[in-house]
C-alpha cells in the first residue's frame, strides 16, 4: 500500500486536491500549458500523459479506488494541427494528445547502428541524451527506427507522436528528413503536434548548384550552406569549380592550373562529409570544351584560335588530343575525391559553335571531325564526340552524368550518349532547343530554369536577382523554360532540380550577402521540389512561418 494512498483516505478532500495538483504538475512536466478539465474521459481523455516515477496518474487504479463516488479528473485536448515546417509535410493524421517537446533528461534511442548518425545529430540538435541502441522506450524519447520497406520511396519517413513519445521510422535517409521536421517543430520552444505525419518528396533531385571558380567561397561558408540545405531537405550540392576566372581545388596531377585562392582537398573532404552525414551528395563540375580559360592560361597551347589566329576565349581546341588528355587527368583524379554517384560534365558555350559558320572559322576542327567521321561531318559533331568521350571517362567511375542542354547540339549526326541528363538552364543560347525536344527523345531533363533560379552576381545582360514570392508562387519543375510549364505527361522524366548561384560579376557581394540573397530563395525552391501543388500558406505566412523555424 503506497503512502500516497494513505494520504487519501486520511483527508477525502485534501486527497482530490493533491490528486489534481498531481496531474496538473504531471502534465505541465510534458511542457503542456493550460488546457480543459472534465470530470469524465473519452477515447483521448488524457493521451499522452505519462506518469513520472513516484507520483499517482490521475487515471492509476490506486487513485480510482481512493475516491470510488467521484471519477478521476482528466485532460481533453483539441484535435492537433498539422505541423508547420519548410518544406511542408505531405500528410498529417490530427490526434488528440499534449505533443511532444525536448526537455532535459529525455533521450535519442534507435533500433540500427546504422541510424546512429542521425541519432546523434538530433540529440546534440535538441540537448538530448543519445542513448543508442534500445529495444524499448522510455517516456519522452526520441526513437529513430529504420524501415527498408521494398518499393518504399527511399526518402520517405513516418513520424508518430503520441504518448509522449515521438517514433521517426523510414529508411535511412527518410529517417533524417523526418528529424529535420521535428527540429523544426519545436524549434524555438514549439511542440510537435500529436499525431501520425507521412512524407516524401515528389522529386528526388533538390540541389544547389555553387560557382566557386569565379568567386572564392571559405570551406566555412560552404559547410554552412551544407547544414541549411540539410535542414531544408535538399539532397544536392553541385560545384562548378573550374572556369575561366580560376581552378579552385588542390590538384595533384595538374597543380599548375590551381588558383592562390583555393580549397584543399583536405576542406574538400570535409565537405563532402558533412553533406554525406545529412544526406546531400556533392556533384563535381568540370566544365569542358569551354570555361577552361584558367587551365589555357597555364597551357596555352591548347587555346583554341580562329583562322586568323584569334583566340576563343575559354575553349581548348579539341582536335589537338594533349587538350582530352589533360581533361581526362583531372576527371580521373577527381573521381575519388568526390565519390557519390553524380557528376556533371559542362558542355555549354563552346565558342567555336557560336560563331556563323563554324568549319570555316575554325578548319582545324572540321578536319578533325572528317577524319573521325566521315566526309560529312562538321564541328557539332567532334564536339558531341568529345563530350561522349569524357562521359567514358566518368562513366567508369559508375557515375549518372549530366550536360548543360545546349551542350546537345542541334546539328550533329553524332548523338550524345544516351545516359546523359539535359540540364535545362535557358532558351536564350544560339540554336537552344525547346525542352520537349529532349523529353519527347526519351531523355531526363534537370530543371535549372534560369528565368527563375538563377542568381549571378552584379545581375549582368538580362539577368535579375530572383525571388522567393515568385519561384513560390509562379514556379514548378514543369516549368523548364521561361515561364510556360511542359505536359504534365513528362512529369516522371524531370528528377528535379537546382537553385544555381553565378558569380559572373564575382565582387558585387561578400559571400555573407550571397547567403542573405537567397535565402528566401532557396526555401521556396525546397517546397516546390518537395511538393509541387499549390502551397496552402500565402506568401507573407511562409514568409512568417522562415523567420520561425529557420
Amino acid at each position: 500500500m503506497s503512502r500516497h494512498r494513505r494520504r487519501v483516505r486520511g483527508d477525502g478532500r485534501t486527497g482530490r486536491r493533491a490528486l489534481f495538483v498531481g496531474a496538473l504538475v504531471t502534465t505541465v512536466g510534458l511542457g503542456v500549458g493550460i488546457g480543459v478539465w472534465a470530470s469524465t474521459g473519452g477515447d483521448d481523455a488524457g493521451a499522452g500523459a505519462e506518469r513520472a516515477p513516484g507520483t499517482v496518474s490521475a487515471q492509476s487504479p490506486s487513485a480510482a479506488s481512493s475516491t470510488p463516488a467521484d471519477p478521476s479528473p482528466t485532460r481533453t485536448y483539441p484535435l492537433s494541427e498539422a505541423p508547420r515546417t519548410i518544406p511542408a509535410v505531405r500528410s498529417h493524421t490530427a490526434a488528440r494528445g499534449p505533443g511532444w517537446r525536448p526537455a532535459k533528461g529525455q533521450r535519442v534511442v534507435v533500433d540500427d547502428a546504422r541510424l546512429a548518425d542521425e541519432g546523434r545529430l538530433i540529440a546534440g540538435e535538441l540537448g538530448l541524451a543519445y542513448a543508442g541502441e534500445s529495444a524499448g522506450t522510455r517516456p519522452g524519447d526520441l526513437r529513430l527506427e529504420l524501415d527498408d520497406g521494398k518499393g518504399a520511396n527511399p526518402e520517405s519517413y513516418t513520424m508518430t507522436v503520441r504518448d509522449g513519445r515521438v517514433t521517426i521510422s523510414g529508411p535511412e535517409a527518410g529517417v533524417f528528413y523526418g528529424t529535420r521536421t521535428l527540429k523544426q517543430e519545436v524549434r524555438g520552444g514549439g511542440t510537435a503536434p500529436e499525431g501520425v505525419v507521412r512524407d516524401q518528396p515528389a522529386k528526388p533531385v533538390r540541389g544547389l548548384s555553387l560557382d566557386i571558380a569565379r568567386k572564392h567561397f571559405t570551406a566555412g561558408w560552404i559547410e554552412d550552406r551544407v547544414r541549411e540545405l540539410g535542414d531544408l531537405k535538399y539532397n544536392r550540392l553541385q560545384l562548378h569549380f573550374s572556369d575561366d576566372q580560376a581552378f579552385r581545388i588542390e590538384s595533384d596531377s595538374h597543380p599548375e592550373i590551381v588558383a592562390r585562392q583555393h580549397l584543399t582537398k583536405a576542406q574538400v573532404k570535409d565537405i563532402v562529409a558533412l553533406a554525406a552525414a545529412r544526406h546531400i551528395t556533392v556533384v563535381p563540375e568540370i566544365d569542358s570544351p569551354g570555361h577552361l580559360g584558367a587551365v589555357i592560361a597555364a597551357h596555352p597551347e591548347l587555346q583554341l584560335r580562329n583562322v586568323r589566329g584569334a583566340a576563343a576565349r575559354g575553349a581548348v581546341d579539341i582536335s589537338d588530343p594533349a587538350a582530352a588528355r589533360l581533361v581526362d587527368d583531372l576527371l580521373n583524379e577527381y573521381a575519388d575525391l568526390f565519390p557519390g554517384g553524380e557528376w556533371h560534365l559542362g558542355g555549354d558555350e563552346y565558342l567555336a559553335l557560336m560563331a556563323s559558320d563554324p568549319e570555316a572559322s575554325y578548319p582545324q576542327l572540321a578536319a578533325a571531325a572528317r577524319k573521325r567521321y566521315g566526309a560529312g561531318a562538321g564541328v557539332a559533331d567532334l564536339t558531341t564526340g568529345w563530350l561522349n568521350d569524357r562521359a567514358g571517362t566518368v562513366r567508369a567511375h559508375g557515375r549518372t552524368m549530366s550536360v548543360w542542354n545546349d551542350g546537345f547540339f542541334r546539328d550533329s549526326s553524332v548523338r550524345p550518349a544516351d545516359d546523359l541528363r539535359a540540364a535545362y538552364w535557358t532558351g536564350k543560347e544560339l540554336g537552344a532547343r525547346k525542352p520537349v525536344e529532349y523529353l519527347s527523345a526519351g531523355r531526363k531533363v534537370v530543371n535549372y530554369n534560369d528565368e527563375f533560379l538563377y542568381y549571378v552576381l552584379g545581375e549582368p545582360q538580362t539577368f535579375v536577382y530572383p525571388t522567393g514570392r515568385r519561384i513560390y508562387e509562379q514556379w514548378t519543375p514543369l516549368v523548364l523554360r521561361g515561364t510556360t510549364p511542359v505536359a504534365s505527361r513528362y512529369d516522371a522524366q524531370i528528377p528535379g532540380g537546382f537553385f544555381a548561384v553565378w558569380c559572373d560579376l564575382a565582387g558585387a557581394q561578400t559571400q555573407d550577402q550571397v547567403a542573405a540573397g537567397i535565402r528566401m530563395p532557396l526555401r521556396a525552391t525546397a517546397q516546390k521540389l518537395w511538393d509541387a501543388r499549390e502551397p496552402a500558406l500565402t506568401w507573407a505566412q511562409f514568409g512568417a512561418l522562415a523567420g520561425r523555424v529557420g
